[in-house]
Order: C-alpha cells, then sequence, then structure tokens
C-alpha cells in the first residue's frame, strides 16, 4: 500500500508559484476527473487522488495498492507540472513530499490547523472537507483516501472542540485588519474610508474584524452586485456595483481585496489615477487573494502601500501565544487519530481477499442450491427457504473463523503475507472474473 502527499505551501514557495498553482473548484474537479484515466496507463487503475487547493498551498494526496512509492512520487509530479504548466524541474525544489502514516499525519495537522499561516484557524477544517467532498463526487477517492481524511477531518474537528486553539481565533482576515490597523494606526482607522472588494467568507471575515475596531464608512464592491447589498447592509455598509470600482478606489484610504477571480482586478493603472487626484492622501492596499486582485506594479506608486500573503505572516495577533500553549493537546489528539488509523490500515491489506474470499463461497453456494434444487422441483416454498438459510449458515460459519484469523493476522502485521497465501489456497485473482468450480474439478 502506498500513501503519498505532496505539498508545495507558504513554508516553501513564494506567492508568486503558489499564484501559478492556484486551482479554484472547478480545475479541481476537472483535474480529479482526468486523474481517473491517466491513472490507468501512469500508476495503476485503483489509484486513488484528492487535491486540497487554498490560498497558502496546493497539496496532491495520492493512494494506491502498488507499491512503489518512488514511481507514484515521479509520476505525481508529472501530474502537478502538467496540471499547472509548469516544467517538473522547476516546480519539484518546492515540493514536501511525505508518504505513508507521515502522509496521514501531515492532513490531519492541516485539517487542525497546526500548519496554517495563523496557527489554529478554521477555515483550514472546511477547505479539507471541500476537497474530500470534491473527491468523493468525481469518484476519484476509494477506501484508502476515505479513510485518510475522514481521520483528519474527525482530527480537525476534535482540536476545535477539545482544546482552545480555536479561541480568540483568527483568520487571514483578521490578520490583515490587525496590519492594517498597525499600519493606519488604531486612531484613524475607525475614521478611514475603507473598501472591501469581494463578499465571500473571507471579505466577511474581514469586515467582521474591522467592525471590531470601529470601523464606520464601510464600501463593498463585488462582481455580482446582490451578494455585495447582502453583506454591506448586514454590517451598515454600502454596495458599489464592479463598474464603480474606479470611483471607489478614489474614495479609498485602504482596500482590502479577497475575490475569486484569476485575474487581477485592481490594476496599476486604477491606483496611478487614483492618486493622481489625491497626492498628499496615502492608500493602503491589502490584497489576501489567490490568484492576487491586485497588479503588484500598484505598489509602486507613490503614497501607496501595498501588502500581500507573504506579508501577514510577520503580522500575527497577540492571542497566538494562547494558542501555541495547546499545540501539545492537538498534537496528543492527531496521535490518537493516527492509532487508529494505522490499526484500520493494517487490516486493508485483508479487506480486498476477504471480501473475494466471501464472494466466491457465495458464487458457489448459489450454484450448488440451484443445482441441488433442480433435482427437487416438488419442494414447497418454505423448505426452499429453509435449505437457504442453511446453506448460507453452513458458509458463515466456514469462513468465521479464517476470517477472524486474517484480521487478527493484520493485526500483528503480518496481513499481507496471509492475505497472499490465502489467494493462492483458494484461486482468488482479483484481475479475472471469481470463477466457480466446475462439477468435473470437483
Amino acid at each position: 500500500m502506498t500513501i503519498l502527499s505532496l505539498s508545495i505551501s507558504f513554508h516553501t514557495a513564494s506567492i508568486d508559484l503558489r499564484e501559478q498553482l492556484s486551482l479554484d473548484a472547478v480545475q479541481v474537479s476537472a483535474a480529479l476527473s482526468h486523474f481517473r484515466e491517466w491513472r490507468h496507463t501512469h500508476i495503476s487503475p485503483d489509484a486513488e487522488l484528492a487535491i486540497l487547493s487554498t490560498c497558502n498551498r496546493l497539496e496532491l494526496y495520492l493512494a494506491s495498492h502498488d507499491g512503489r512509492a518512488d514511481d507514484s512520487y515521479r509520476a505525481l509530479i508529472g501530474f502537478t507540472s502538467e496540471l499547472c504548466r509548469l516544467d517538473p524541474a522547476s516546480l519539484e525544489p518546492f515540493v514536501n513530499r511525505y508518504e505513508g502514516i507521515d502522509a496521514v499525519r501531515h492532513l490531519c495537522r492541516v485539517a487542525a490547523g497546526l500548519d496554517s499561516m495563523v496557527l489554529g484557524e478554521s477555515q483550514i477544517l472546511g477547505q479539507v472537507s471541500e476537497a474530500f467532498e470534491a473527491a468523493m463526487v468525481t469518484d476519484s477517492v476509494g477506501p484508502v483516501l476515505s479513510t485518510v481524511f475522514r481521520t483528519a477531518i474527525r482530527a480537525g474537528k476534535r482540536a476545535q472542540t477539545e482544546t482552545t486553539i480555536g479561541h480568540n481565533p483568527s483568520s487571514v482576515g483578521s490578520v490583515a485588519v490587525l496590519l492594517a490597523e498597525q499600519v493606519m494606526g488604531s486612531a484613524i482607522l475607525p475614521d478611514a474610508q475603507v473598501l472591501v472588494v469581494g463578499a465571500g467568507d473571507m471579505a466577511e471575515l474581514v469586515i467582521k474584524a474591522l467592525h471590531a475596531r470601529g470601523v464606520k464608512r464601510l464600501a463593498v464592491v463585488n462582481r455580482t452586485h446582490a451578494h455585495a447589498v447582502v453583506l454591506a447592509q448586514r454590517w451598515g455598509g454600502v454596495a458599489c456595483d464592479l463598474s464603480q470600482l474606479s470611483q471607489a478606489i478614489g474614495q479609498a484610504d485602504m482596500i482590502i481585496t479577497s475575490t475569486g477571480a484569476p485575474q487581477p482586478i485592481i490594476l496599476f493603472d486604477h491606483i496611478q489615477q487614483a492618486m493622481q487626484s489625491r497626492p498628499e492622501r496615502p492608500l493602503v492596499l491589502i490584497d489576501i487573494a489567490m490568484p492576487r486582485d491586485i497588479e503588484p506594479e500598484a505598489g509602486h506608486v507613490a503614497g501607496v502601500r501595498l501588502f500581500d500573503l507573504d506579508d501577514l505572516r510577520a503580522h500575527l495577533d497577540g492571542s497566538i501565544s494562547d494558542r501555541q500553549a495547546q499545540v501539545p493537546f492537538v498534537e496528543a489528539i492527531v496521535n490518537n487519530e493516527l492509532t487508529e488509523f494505522a490499526q484500520w490500515l493494517r487490516g486493508a491489506d485483508v479487506h480486498p481477499v476477504i471480501t473475494d474470499l466471501r464472494k466466491k463461497a457465495e458464487a458457489i453456494r448459489q450454484h450448488e442450491i440451484e443445482r441441488a434444487l433442480r433435482h427437487l422441483p416438488d419442494l414447497d416454498a418454505k423448505t426452499r427457504d429453509y435449505i437457504q438459510g442453511m446453506s448460507r449458515a453452513l458458509v458463515n460459519k466456514l469462513l468465521h473463523e479464517p476470517t477472524r484469523r486474517l484480521r487478527d493476522a493484520a493485526n500483528d502485521g503480518q496481513g499481507a503475507e496471509y492475505a497472499n497465501s490465502v489467494r493462492y489456497l483458494f484461486g482468488l485473482n482479483g484481475d479475472e472474473p471469481l470463477q466457480v468450480p466446475s462439477q468435473d474439478e470437483r
């Protein structure tokens, strides 16, 4: 059994590279669908894949019964390079590779907020759940990765409910507002004209943090104007149509962007034109979108300060020490979930052979019952049902002890060896249809 994780995150890659690797939900779904065909020629027909794509990471999780981990890793690098249209040689230096139980541990830590830019942030748990759901919808995961992701999601939920790592919660949005407060000053921020571009979950977290700091002059711009109206009304702001973006930029003291647009929507020209009419009035730009919403060149305009996701890393809030104290407790939860997963994985070697053994036994039972009943045409329905029940009970009792011993062997780490023996002894070949012995063979 091979389990691999390929991770490119803010730990290893710049925002420029992460921007090239950013995949939206539609692109993830298309990639998973493509994988279902691709795996047949590059890895194995039973290979499973899930993709986690966020503003700070792209991670691919692979599982396969093919035990050649290095070959699977090379194939996965190739798949990622093809997906993101990058040369493998330029991509691989930024990849962290996790294998086996370490790959599962990594996903558990991610889901629990231990690997986030903002320690303990809970939004990542929802993103892990969405990645799993997307993989299930496209049927690119099977029993192994399903169990891996359920283990990680359970670890994330326990971290949020059994520890205080998520108390005094922070997010990229709240850290962005903290940065704004530090740059503009706590006395100035409440009276500043703030423009929020975007109307999704992250935008709402931003507005919530602004509201907590007393900001009253708030405008929201979004591609779908109705969404901007709903969000602005909820927090006492005003909504602007996207066609009014240039005017809104000119009026703003600070702009925070968090859309899902594939290309920048605030350009150098927008900022340059805005600043020409207000040269003495500074402008703070904070871009927390991935891909970025603001052209990097906009930060070169006089009077403008531009910050992106990588700039936020040095501006975590004061509650970080409280969350750090919870890390050992969260790590203990992760270890507990890994123990349960490891026990399941040991049994995974024998699950397929048990299934095939029971299928073959059932096929033989049905064949023999049908043959016997053809010679007993006068039996009443009650007697026929009795014979059916007796035959099922006989098969179950015969297989109970071998099945139990196989599972015990798996728990002792000998599952693969015993599974191979059972396949040989009972003629179970997973690549061929189950054969019922002919009368001559019996």
